[in-house]
């Protein structure tokens, strides 16, 4: 079965799932308040064919595959969720696209020069992700990336067909906002390479770090820590939260419009970034040396931030350090005495 050509005016998606655990496609079901699809559709987007959310299975999938490497149907967006494994020794036989016989790697590799945009959705596909972690025996690697280094499947020189590098939209799983907005930019012709930073990012939330906009900004600024998830105080110096180092707008467009890792006592991992997977110590406890963070905050000086640690340290009210080390407010801000009538 030969899919129908779509309407000139589209915006046509084609999604795979490579090595993946789906979670990148079930934060993009909670895009907005629409769902996926709907918001999608609001910017003239076609999802030609997703592997969990369409219809077509088997050769009927295979079918709207072979059209778009073959050229029958235009193919203006490539989309890839999951690191593509390349082993075992180059053959890329540990995952078959099924029925097709042939592995994920070559598809993704007939598709990809066929596209106007490629796009790298989640940490993943950008650059290998959980599974290249730890001697990573399957080859996993991103799209244009392994961990930090250009190259990953398709080369450090490829390009679309627009031009641009493949576009990659980074996190564990990514903001639904992130992709949908993404996906509507590039749709309405309004991303070039200055829109994305140096790793391929799009700069409208790569320009930001997850630590904006979180909600124990003042017990950072106290340096109030947490001891335990559960307690109210900052994450950074315990419980090793990264997100002073973390490109992302998380704390500042909550997913489901009001939450996010922070919020919810889980310490940012920095999965924006590449290689998060290998952090240096274990997740959910800060490294150090000498009793100061490795891991401190990207635009400020280190000795800056030890010198402003001691003096805040020395200046935290009791209200904000008591409330540090509970999981509900103890100590609630003064209020100034009511008037006598």
């Amino acid at each position: 079965m030969v899919a129908p050509s779509p309407p000139p005016d589209t915006y046509n998606v084609l999604w795979l799932q490579a090595a993946s655990c789906g979670g990148c496609t079930m934060a993009a079901l909670a895009a907005d308040d629409t769902g996926l699809l709907r918001s999608m559709a609001r910017f003239g987007i076609r999802l030609l064919w997703h592997p969990s959310l369409s219809e077509e299975s088997g050769a009927e999938a295979l079918a709207v595959l072979e059209d778009c490497a073959t050229g029958k149907l235009r193919l203006d967006c490539l989309c890839v969720e999951g690191s593509v494994l390349l082993g075992p020794n180059g053959s890329g036989r540990f995952q078959m696209l099924s029925g097709s016989g042939a592995p994920m790697k070559d598809w993704i590799a007939r598709l990809a020069p066929k596209a106007r945009h490629v796009v790298a959705v989640g940490s993943c596909a950008a650059f290998g992700g959980m599974p290249a972690a730890g001697h990573n025996p399957t080859d996993a690697r991103g799209l244009q990336y392994s961990g930090w280094d250009p190259g990953g499947a398709l080369g450090k020189a490829f390009r679309a067909g627009s031009g641009l590098p493949v576009v990659n939209i980074a996190g564990c799983a990514p903001h639904p906002g992130w992709m949908i907005e993404t996906l509507a930019a590039l749709a309405l012709g309004d991303v070039s390479a200055e829109h994305l930073d140096a790793l391929g990012r799009p700069r409208a939330y790569a320009d930001h770090l997850a630590h904006h906009g979180c909600g124990r900004n003042e017990f950072y600024e106290f340096k109030a820590s947490a001891a335990r998830p559960s307690d109210r105080g900052c994450l950074m110096e315990n419980l090793g939260c990264r997100a002073t180092q973390a490109p992302g707008d998380c704390n500042i467009r909550r997913w489901n419009g009001y939450g996010s890792c922070t919020d919810g006592g889980y310490a940012c991992i920095n999965c924006t970034s590449p290689a998060f997977e290998t952090p240096s110590g274990p997740f959910q406890e800060t490294a150090k040396v000498a009793g100061i963070p490795v891991g401190l905050p990207v635009d400020m000086p280190k000795a800056w931030f030890v010198a402003l640690a001691a003096l805040s340290k020395s200046a935290t009210p009791q209200r904000v350090r008591t409330n540090a080390h509970a999981d509900h407010v103890i100590v609630p801000p003064a209020r100034k005495p009511l008037k006598s009538p």
